[in-house]
């Protein structure tokens, strides 16, 4: 017999809809979902992890925060530098009698942190313009007219060839030039050797650190006017003395002084603020280092490219009302005065990130020990199965939500 059922009255679709979006919110808001932990007694995997952890945990206090001071944010200063030089020189060369100042010998005189102090020089007096012969070498050497060009100027010539052969014993090409022409062939003995030597130069720097509104000078505590007048610089005795000897800092650079002041060099000093500003601001001191950047003292060899430092300084004077000048070709030592400085405090936002990315460097013990235990350890299977749990879905045949009623088998 078969008898028809009615089928019980459904919830509207709108209901069933409502329904389905509250549970779900109700499962994302007010339930926790946690990973599943399995306890692996092992003891090399055990070893293993730990010294993984125990490398993570040094990494971070040793290197991050106690090398790195990644607990600490940082400020580059803002600075400036004021040189002045000091010191005579006296020369006596061909009989003549001469006085040098810091006028005279410094370039340029502005006291600017980059400079040149002079030590040797050629000089060539009364130039005026005119034509005059070439130097005596093999490029301008003639026998006639015919043997020089006219018209051009030689890249290293001294001025505007004439196209005449001139001269009685040996004969060059004729210029217009600055007459008589410069001859820098041969560099004569550093003439201002033994005084330059015992010039001094005082350096004043200051630096300021916006980020946190601290400003310092290298004319720190306890330097006054009295301690500069009696002080010159020594890194051992005297590391704070903004005074330093000329022939000192060429020595500290590693270069020999005869060598250095007679083709010139270059020699950069540097002025490095490290400060940690946890402490107190008058632990901020500068330190002084002294480096040579080119004027090797073995190359002594004029054959050799570009050997030294110098170049060429015109004074200009009027004389029966014709111009005229003293022409000097300067060897000296170029200083380059270089000021590094980073300034550090603490900060909560970088230990923050420090510790942050710390704690996340420590999963790295977990990937190792998982890949042992899956993949190299006899047991891994048994391990593959604890930690993950495998599901096989099944697929149901929905319900025909518009069929209302059904048909039953029954006695």
């Amino acid at each position: 017999m078969y008898a028809r059922m009615e089928r019980p009255s459904c919830l509207p679709r709108s209901s069933k809809m409502n329904s389905y979006i509250t549970n779900a919110l109700s499962d994302f808001f007010f339930k926790y979902e946690t990973p599943r932990q399995v306890l692996v007694r092992n003891r090399r995997v055990g070893v293993v992890c730990r010294l993984i952890q125990l490398g993570v945990l040094a990494y971070i206090i040793g290197w991050v925060f106690i090398y790195e001071k990644g607990y600490q944010s940082t400020d580059t200063a803002v600075g400036s530098v004021f040189t002045k030089m000091k010191g005579v020189g006296y020369t006596k060369v061909d009989g003549e009698e001469r006085v040098w100042d810091m006028a005279d010998y410094v370039f340029p005189e502005q006291g600017d942190s980059s400079f040149v102090v002079m030590t040797n020089y050629i000089i060539t007096k009364g130039q005026k313009m005119g034509t005059c012969p070439e130097l005596a070498e093999p490029s301008y050497l003639c026998n006639s007219d015919s043997d020089c060009a006219r018209g051009i100027i030689e890249r290293t010539g001294h001025g505007h060839m004439t196209g005449k052969c001139v001269g009685n014993t040996t004969k060059t090409c004729e210029v217009v030039a600055w007459c008589p022409v410069e001859d820098d062939r041969v560099i004569p003995d550093p003439a201002l050797l033994m005084s330059a030597e015992n010039y001094t130069l005082f350096i004043k720097n200051s630096v300021t650190f916006a980020a946190y509104g601290v400003k310092r000078s290298n004319l720190v505590e306890g330097i006054d006017n009295q301690y500069i007048k009696s002080c010159v610089y020594d890194p051992k005795t005297s590391p704070l003395c903004p005074i330093f000897r000329l022939g000192d800092l060429v020595q500290m650079s590693g270069f020999n002084f005869s060598t250095i002041a007679r083709v010139g060099g270059a020699i950069g000093i540097v002025i490095d603020w490290t400060c940690n500003l946890d402490y107190d601001q008058s632990e901020c001191k500068p330190i002084y280092s002294f480096h040579g950047l080119y004027g090797n003292p073995k190359e002594t060899d004029m054959a050799r490219t570009s050997v030294g430092y110098n170049f060429r300084y015109a004074k200009h004077y009027m004389e029966d009302k014709q111009d005229k000048r003293t022409l000097l070709k300067v060897f000296g030592i170029r200083f380059d005065i270089i000021v590094r400085s980073v300034a550090r405090k603490f900060d909560i936002i970088p230990t923050l990130t420090a510790i942050g990315s710390g704690v996340g460097i420590f999963g790295v013990a977990t990937v190792v020990c998982d890949l042992i235990l899956l993949y190299l350890l006899p047991k891994r299977e048994y391990y593959n199965n604890m930690k993950f749990k495998v599901t096989e879905t099944v697929e149901q045949e929905p319900l025909d939500e518009f069929k209302s009623e059904k048909e039953v088998s029954m006695e």
